[in-house]
């Protein structure tokens, strides 16, 4: 494959990203409007997300083995074709219980479209240009918080929330055509069997970082979820405007997107660190300055670009740690990624309960200050690992 050819590739999957991250997350800015109109509480809508999340942590792994021979291009159309039914259906929603099945079907879908399209990006770039592919079609996230999160939020507070998911199901298939005329043929990779692909399973620095994904995701998605309420409640953003400032949140992203998949490929774990301290500080502080409007922004978009720099940086690192299955690594990552985010929107709602949402901040700063303080552990566990793998057997 050329040189052109593979770039326009990974930024055909760039562009399906964005369509799947907008359909995973476009809920989060949807939430306040939701809640009102199907007349349940916030937080209880909030567990939207946390199904969305479960689904995608018990399913990935096996969903990915049992498409991974199929290839690439047709299993990207036919996952695009599904997200656009499944927003279909959402939009027409007469109450949770159905729209909760509209988020399932492409709850199921996700991850063998992150366990594929990170695999696929990493193959077509070549060795030590993994870290900028995976973060190119990353990238698709970036732009979902840019443009798909926020102007679907400003499209419910036009058209409803209704109209948002009904204009999304369109794009869903819109670019679906455009994938099937445009995007070459990619081969799926030589099968390999899942139990030899498990044995990674095995290796504790492999398990570490599954476990340091977690934890990531959980702080991330503690404040994430419910950031329109915060920002609405706490802030005191007019509902009109709350779609404006998530699409400077996602601006601001584009910047950690960009760090986050330079400098991974060489220090993966003290990427990890930084980023994690840095969201941290982002999340502890717009709490503590909202209603200082310049304060509050700059704090904010700290949190943009940690928050944005840590979806590549994470998968990224969990391949690294997993040659001759990153395939398998990549989705057990997203999967790991997931529970993460369950849990993390799970707190968030019982923070929000108990405690109202001027706390959410908080605990999702000591969650990620926790992440930021494990990084150096897994880096001593892969000195002690690999200096145990060169020392020679006794009797040799």
């Amino acid at each position: 494959m050329t040189n052109s050819s593979s770039k326009a590739s990974i930024a055909i999957l760039a562009i399906a990203a964005f369509i799947i991250v907008t359909t995973e997350f476009l809920i989060v800015g949807l939430l306040p409007a939701l809640a009102r109109d199907l007349k349940i509480p916030v937080a209880s809508a909030g567990q939207l997300v946390t199904l969305f999340a479960v689904v995608v942590m018990v399913a990935g792994p096996f969903l990915t083995a049992a498409l991974a021979h199929i290839d690439r291009k047709r299993l990207f159309i036919a996952i695009l074709a599904l997200f656009a039914g499944a927003n279909a259906l959402a939009a027409v929603a007469p109450n949770i219980w159905v729209l909760g099945v509209a988020r399932l079907l492409p709850a199921l879908a996700l991850p063998v479209f992150w366990g594929t399209a990170s695999d696929t990006a990493a193959q077509i770039a070549g060795p030590g240009n993994s870290g900028r592919a995976v973060s190119t079609v990353y990238l698709g996230i970036s732009a979902a918080m840019l443009f798909g999160i926020p102007l679907g939020t400003l499209a419910a507070d036009a058209i409803g929330w209704r109209g948002a998911f009904a204009l999304l199901a369109a794009l869903s298939a819109i670019i679906a055509v455009l994938m099937l005329v445009s995007m070459p043929a990619v081969k799926s990779a030589e099968a390999v069997p899942l139990r030899a692909q498990a044995a990674v399973l095995k290796r504790p620095y492999f398990l570490a970082n599954v476990a340091l994904s977690v934890l990531v995701f959980t702080a991330m998605f503690t404040g994430y979820t419910y950031l329109a309420e915060m920002l609405e409640k706490s802030a005191g953003i007019a509902p009109a405007l709350v779609g404006w400032w998530l699409m400077g949140f996602g601006a601001v992203g584009l910047a950690g997107n960009w760090l986050g998949g330079l400098w991974v490929d060489r220090k993966p774990l003290a990427t990890t660190a930084l980023f994690c301290a840095l969201l941290a500080l982002g999340m502890a502080a717009t709490t503590a300055l909202a209603g200082l409007s310049p304060w509050f922004a700059l704090a904010l978009g700290v949190w943009g670009v940690a928050n944005t720099a840590l979806y590549p940086i994470c998968q990224i690192r969990v391949m690294k740690a997993a040659e001759g299955a990153q395939a398998l690594a990549g989705t057990i990552n997203v999967s790991a990624a997931n529970g993460g985010i369950a849990a993390g929107a799970a707190i968030g709602g019982l923070c929000i309960a108990n405690w109202g949402v001027g706390a959410v901040g908080y605990v999702a700063a000591a969650l990620a200050l926790a992440a930021a303080l494990v990084s150096p552990l897994l880096a001593s566990l892969l000195d002690r690992t690999t200096s145990a793998a060169l020392r020679p057997a006794k009797g040799a």
